[in-house]
This record gives structure tokens, sequence and C-alpha cells, in this order.
């Protein structure tokens, strides 16, 4: 059985044992769409988020709405410091609703373990935390962006304030490197920007990674090791066969991060004060 039909095959599985192929999810009146949409519209969500973060087109959406509308368990209404903004919040009868999927859900699960012994669990629950980092990691969108646009130089300034904050010495923004000279990739999830890496040429064949910055929220998935690859193979599409890298001895992790990934120590190349440490390897 190949990569893809293994995954196939323990998702029909899954979804038949968890019941989501019916029309009552979870034994209450309304199949999977609209517990689901009651779980994410929580305290209160705005349309346009809910459409992005579960991939639903607006039509879908709408009708979804309209189902929980008519049975009293959500308004949607007009943001009123913005009239061209939709917000859905659940009615107290939603509230109660959502707190019955809670509790079904909790008993669902609860079912689906009780036969396992204790070990059979904590693996179990190990593997399934593995399975979520590499899906949310392989949901990662990364794309080229232009280094003077508004998203890159958030994402530089982040990173910045970052370093300011984790070097003994702090971090002087200015250092960061003008728009113009970079080759950047963004990293993407669920419509926000949390991480970046880029390039800049340093001589004929030889280029220099710059500014990898994963945010908080998206650590712990291997997003840096993805961003580095991503920008390597970049760095090599253009012709460079030599990759250099400077960082600061506090960053302990992406010390370890380019060790791990094939590179060398070198001595300095160039003046910076916070690249402390120098490292190299061939293009990917």
């Amino acid at each position: 059985m190949d990569q893809a039909e293994l995954v196939l095959e323990f998702n029909r599985n899954y979804t038949r044992r968890i019941g989501d192929l019916t029309d009552r999810y979870l034994g209450q009146r309304r199949p999977l769409g609209e517990a689901r949409l009651l779980f994410e519209i929580g305290a209160g969500a705005e349309v346009r988020d809910l459409r992005m973060r579960l991939g639903l087109d607006s039509g879908y959406l709408s009708r979804l709405l309209h189902s929980l509308e008519a049975e009293g368990l959500v308004e949607v209404a007009a943001r009123p410091d913005d009239r061209r903004v939709r917000v859905a919040e659940l009615t107290d009868a939603g509230v109660l609703e959502l707190a019955d999927l809670d509790a079904r859900s909790r008993e669902a699960v609860d079912a689906l373990l009780n036969p396992l012994t204790p070990e059979q669990r904590e693996r179990l629950i190990a593997a399934q935390e593995q399975v979520w980092r590499l899906l949310r990691l392989a949901a990662v969108d990364i794309q080229r962006l232009d280094d003077a646009s508004g998203i890159a130089r958030e994402c530089l300034l982040t990173y910045a304030a970052e370093l300011e904050d984790r070097f003994p010495e702090g971090y002087d923004a200015s250092t960061l490197t003008p728009p113009g000279q970079l080759a950047l990739l963004v990293a993407w999830e669920d419509g926000g920007a949390v991480g970046c890496v880029a390039w800049r040429r340093l001589g004929p064949k030889t280029a220099e990674v710059r500014h990898l910055w994963v945010g908080r929220r998206a650590r712990g998935i291997g997003l840096g090791r993805r961003l580095l690859q991503e920008i390597e193979a970049d760095a090599a599409a253009h012709g460079f066969t030599t990759i250099r890298l400077g960082t600061h001895r506090a960053l302990t992790e992406a010390i370890e991060l380019y060790r791990s990934s094939g590179y060398r120590e070198i001595e300095p190349y160039d003046g910076s004060p916070y690249n402390q440490m120098a490292f190299e390897k061939g293009a990917a």
C-alpha cells in the first residue's frame, strides 16, 4: 500500500469511527459542518476569518450560518465601527449547544481511549501530536514576496524586535538589510505571516542567507528547517553554488539547525557585531 493510500485508509476509518459521515454528528441534530462552525465561532468571529480558517467558499458558509441562525443559535451582524465587516456570535442557546457538543466530544474520545492501556494511550497521544505538527508544516504556504512590501517589512521588524529581547547587547533594527537587496520568502498559516527567510548576493557564486525568522505560534513544527531548505533551493536555482550565513551565539537553536543541515563553521566574513559565528555549505 503506497503512502497516499495509507493516509486515505486512516481517514476513512477514523471518520467512520467518530461519526463524521452521518447527519447527526455526535448524536446532535446537525451534521459535522454546522457543529464545527459553532466551535469556530466560539466567543465571536468575523465571517471572513471563518471562511479563511475553514477553507469554505462564501456560498456554503452562508448556508451554514443561515441554518444556525434559523435555529436561534447564531446571530450575524455588521461590526459597529466598520459595517463592511460581518461578525458571527453565539446566542445563549448557541452557547448551551456548544457546551453540549464539547461534552459529547469528550465522551466520544473517552470511548475510543478506554479499551487501551495507559501506555498505549500515551503512545497514541504522542503519535497524534507528531501527526498534528507534520500536517501543520505541510499546510504552510511559502511564497516569494517583494522585500519592500508592507508584509515583508512587518516580518523583518518583528524579527528585529525578538533579537532585541534575546541579544544581551540588544539589536539595532536599522541594521536590517535595506529593501531592494533581498530575495525574500514568507511563510503563511491560516492567512497570517508566520515566518520569513531571504538570501542576498555576496559574490559571483556565493549567496548569503539572511533574517531567518519563525513566529512564536509556528515554532516546534519544523518550519525553520523547511524555510532554510526552500531558500537554499531558491539560491541554487539562481546559479549560486555556495551558501553562507552569520548568527549570534545567543541563538543556540539556530546554530543547531545550521549544523544539522550540513553547514560547517568558518571564520566570520563580515564586520557585523551580531554575526559572532559564520557557517557555509554548498548550495542545494
